[in-house]
C-alpha cells in the first residue's frame, strides 16, 4: 500500500474504513473487475482528502446534484459523481465506471503511467496503488486550483509526479499506460508517440458536452494498425486543445450508428470501406489489427464520469 495520507483516528476513521471496504467491493463487482489489486486500491485510498470539506454535492450521472446533509463520510462512499466545481460540471468521476476502465488498462506493478486530467488526485492515487512501489505515475492537471489541491493531496506518495500544465506536450515521458480523464475529439499525437510497444491508451473519444465512448488503444510491436475497441459510452468535461466542432458533429453521427464494431486505429494510410470515423491523419476501422485487442467485454451500463 502506497497511501500515506494523515489518518484522523478514532471512531470516524473506523467508520470510514468500514464504508470504504464495502464501497470497494461493491463498485468492483459492478465493474466486473477480476483483479483483487483493484479492489484493494479502492479500499486503501481515502476519498475524504480529495473531496475537501463537506457537505458535498453528489449526483448519480445525468441527474441534478444533491447536497449531503452534513460531512458524514458515508456519503462519499457511493457509486456517484462527487462535484469539485458544480457550475462547470467538474467532478471526481463515477468510481464504478473508473473501476471498469482501469480494468481495461490492466496497470501492472512496476509500470509507468501517464494520467491526463488529475483533478484533485483521487484516481491518481488509485493508479499509484496499482503501479506499486516500483512504478511511476506522471499526472497532468491544467487547472491551477485543482492542481494545487492535487499537489497537497498527493504529496505523501513518492511515486507520483504532478505536473501543473497541459498533458499535450512534446516532452511527455515514455509510458506503459495513458489514462485520460477529459473528453477529446481525437487522440493526441503526443500520446501515441510516447506509448511503449504493448502500452495501452484509454481515453474518452467524445464531442464537447456530449456522450462519446471510452476508447482503448494498444500499441503493437510494429505496423500501422493498432488494436482498438470501445469499452463503454462515456462523457467527460472537454480536454483543452483536443476539441473540434466539425469533428464533434461527425463523431456524434458515428456513435448514433453504433460503436461496438470498432476494432483498430489506423495511421498513415487512406481510409477504406471499413472506416468508422476519420480524423486528421488517423481513422478507426471495423477491421481487426493483426494483433487482437485486449479481451474485455463492453459495458453498456457505464456512461459518465
Amino acid at each position: 500500500m502506497l497511501s500515506s495520507f494523515p489518518q484522523p483516528g478514532g471512531d470516524m476513521d473506523d467508520r470510514s474504513a468500514k464504508f470504504r471496504a464495502f464501497y470497494a467491493q461493491l463498485i468492483c463487482a459492478a465493474a466486473k473487475a477480476t483483479d483483487p489489486r483493484l479492489e484493494q486500491a479502492f479500499r486503501t485510498v481515502r476519498r475524504e482528502p480529495f473531496a475537501g470539506p463537506g457537505p458535498w454535492s453528489i449526483s448519480f450521472g445525468g441527474h441534478p446534484y444533491v447536497v449531503t446533509p452534513d460531512d458524514d463520510p458515508a456519503f462519499l462512499y457511493q457509486n456517484a459523481l462527487l462535484a469539485l466545481d458544480p457550475a462547470r460540471g467538474v467532478n471526481i468521476g463515477m468510481p464504478g465506471a473508473h473501476a471498469y476502465w482501469l480494468t481495461g488498462t490492466g496497470v501492472r506493478e512496476g509500470e509507468t503511467v501517464l494520467q491526463i486530467g488529475a483533478g484533485t488526485g483521487y484516481y491518481t492515487a488509485i493508479l499509484a496503488e496499482l503501479a506499486g512501489p516500483n512504478g511511476r505515475v506522471y499526472a497532468y492537471e491544467i487547472d491551477e486550483r485543482l492542481a494545487a489541491l492535487a499537489r497537497e493531496n498527493l504529496k505523501g506518495i513518492a511515486t507520483v509526479e504532478l505536473r501543473e500544465r497541459s498533458g499535450i506536450a512534446s516532452d511527455l515521458p515514455d509510458v506503459d499506460v495513458i489514462y485520460v480523464c477529459a473528453g477529446a475529439a481525437q487522440p493526441a499525437t503526443e500520446w501515441l508517440a510516447v506509448l511503449r510497444p504493448g502500452g495501452r491508451l484509454v481515453f474518452p473519444l467524445a464531442p464537447e458536452g456530449m456522450l462519446g465512448g471510452m476508447l482503448m488503444i494498444t500499441r503493437p510491436e510494429q505496423g500501422v494498425a493498432w488494436p482498438a475497441k470501445f469499452l463503454s459510452r462515456a462523457q467527460f468535461i472537454g480536454c483543452a486543445g483536443l476539441q473540434d466542432a466539425d469533428a464533434g458533429k461527425r463523431l456524434a453521427q458515428a456513435f448514433a450508428k453504433g460503436w461496438e464494431s470498432v476494432q483498430s486505429l489506423r495511421r498513415g494510410d487512406v481510409p477504406d470501406e471499413t472506416c468508422w470515423f476519420a480524423g486528421d491523419g488517423w481513422w478507426l476501422s471495423t477491421a481487426p489489427a493483426s494483433a487482437p485487442a485486449v479481451s474485455i467485454p463492453a459495458h453498456g451500463d457505464i456512461t459518465q464520469a
